[in-house]
């Protein structure tokens, strides 16, 4: 069990306000749950004693004389970096929000404070990791559950953090959540963008409305301003009747633009002025519409090359860009995989009527040390097969030779060191085949099997890529 869980400590949390009745009913609330409690009554003091001793957690009031929380919590930082902090204020205002996450407070608390909030506030602080060590062990999370953070979004989704990157993720989403701002979801392909939007949904105030996504690489520019505006009946051949768009239907809750980097330039700014006006009109449509919607938007593509590119307007991107959150790739998180493979076992077992089955070290060691490209969806992917064909050695030759693969096509120079009997021609010929089969599965995962955006990426024919589908034996995964 991980040492800290074992030790006696009893956290020390220091509460900065100054008003001593506040400073007095937080310090029984706490006492209450036997942590050890210091106050401060001012911002100079709180600098001294955390200059002094640094607690376990600061609990800093917003509006204090001489220096404000803001500022107390900029200079604490400079102090002590690994601070934790969570800010305290009587109302919730946007951009000092914003400023707090940017200045590395872990969560944010209107008052009154209420006693259950403060402590749910205060064990996911003190459980969040401050470490950036890409070394930590990885029985330093599998010893104990306690070290892992998991939000159950529906019966299959799920948002786990047991890294250090991921609980500071979670922390900035709980916090982000709380303030109507857009934010701007970047990360490869797969790596959970989608599932930190719905945690974010989730955490807000617009929970129990509708969250609505939109795939904007999946339909033609035209298609993609129906779906998003909607139609009056007439406007375009085939529009048979009148049909509400994803910015109607997500009213008063939250709207996901994913693959926002595919959108065309014109879509772009209407979006814009959208974003801007809070109203739309629907093809074909004269009335103007009104809609509340938080927007959230995902993208793996390079934003600052795209604008330098004129493929993406950049008053758009600073529209949208209120809050950026990046969500690091599988393989910068690999602590999390013994935990995430439990996790779709359980789940996966579950959806399809099948008993849970045990994952030895030699899967779990295999799974460790493959890349990854694909992110959670590959290995979401992965364990949905394991768990149908009940064939360990099967997964883990999977893995292998896919490894093999990838560090062909990384390696490629050294791949010619040594000729096969066949001759060059043979391993030049299956090299270019192995190359040919990556960009394929690539492009394919890239537009979740969308075939004909899948051939556009790869500048073929719609019909020379089902050829090409049919000769490597392809098929979508579950569920597409």
């Amino acid at each position: 069990m991980n040492e800290c869980i074992q030790s006696s400590h009893r956290p020390t949390i220091l509460v900065v306000d100054d008003e001593p009745s506040m400073l007095l009913y937080t310090r029984t609330l706490l006492e209450m749950e036997n942590y050890d409690v210091e106050t401060a009554g001012s911002g100079e003091q709180a600098l001294e004693m955390v200059q002094s001793k640094p607690p376990d957690l600061m609990l800093l009031d917003m509006s204090m004389p001489a220096m404000n929380g803001l500022e107390i919590l900029n200079a604490c930082k400079q102090l002590v970096p690994q601070q934790k902090v969570v800010i305290v204020s009587c109302m919730i205002e946007t951009n000092v929000v914003v400023q707090a996450i940017r200045l590395g407070a872990l969560d944010y608390m209107t008052k009154p404070i209420y006693k259950a909030e403060l402590d749910a506030v205060i064990k996911r602080c003190l459980s969040s990791g401050t470490s950036e060590d890409p070394g930590i062990p990885v029985l330093h999370f599998t010893a104990t559950t306690e070290q892992e953070h998991i939000d159950t979004l529906d019966d299959h989704l799920f948002f786990l953090a047991a890294s250090p990157r991921m609980k500071q993720l979670r922390a900035q989403a709980s916090i982000v959540a709380k303030v109507d701002v857009p934010v701007l979801l970047l990360g490869e392909s797969g790596v959970g963008k989608e599932i930190l939007a719905k945690l974010i949904h989730k955490l807000s105030s617009r929970s129990n409305k509708p969250f609505v996504k939109v795939n904007c690489a999946a339909l033609p520019a035209d298609l993609l301003e129906s779906e998003l505006f909607g139609h009056e009946s007439g406007a375009f051949t085939g529009a048979t009747r009148a049909k509400p768009g994803k910015f109607e239907l997500a009213h008063d809750g939250t709207l996901l633009l994913d693959e926002l980097g595919e959108m065309s330039p014109a879509l772009q700014a209407k979006l814009l002025h959208v974003l801007q006006d809070g109203q739309f009109s629907r093809l074909g449509g004269r009335a103007n519409i009104s809609s509340d919607v938080r927007v959230l938007a995902a993208t793996n593509v390079d934003m600052e090359k795209a604008i330098a590119q004129k493929t993406f307007r950049e008053d758009l991107y600073y529209r949208l860009n209120a809050f950026t959150m990046h969500v690091p790739p599988l393989r910068e998180r690999r602590e999390e995989i013994p935990l995430l493979i439990r996790q779709y076992v359980a789940r996966f077992s579950e959806q399809y009527g099948q008993a849970p089955l045990r994952q030895s070290a030699a899967l779990v060691r295999a799974c460790m040390e493959y890349h990854w490209p694909g992110n959670l969806r590959e290995l979401g992917n992965f364990i949905k097969r394991f768990i149908v064909l009940r064939d360990e050695n099967l997964a883990i030759s999977e893995l292998e030779t896919k490894g093999r693969k990838g560090a062909l096509c990384e390696g490629m120079p050294s791949t010619f060191a040594s000729v096969p009997d066949s001759g060059l021609k043979s391993l030049v010929r299956n090299s270019r085949d192995e190359i040919e089969l990556k960009a394929i599965e690539e492009a394919l995962a890239a537009t979740h099997w969308n075939r004909k955006l899948a051939a556009a990426r790869l500048r073929i024919s719609y019909k020379a890529l089902l050829n090409k589908v049919k000769q490597h034996r392809l098929a979508p995964p579950a569920g597409i």
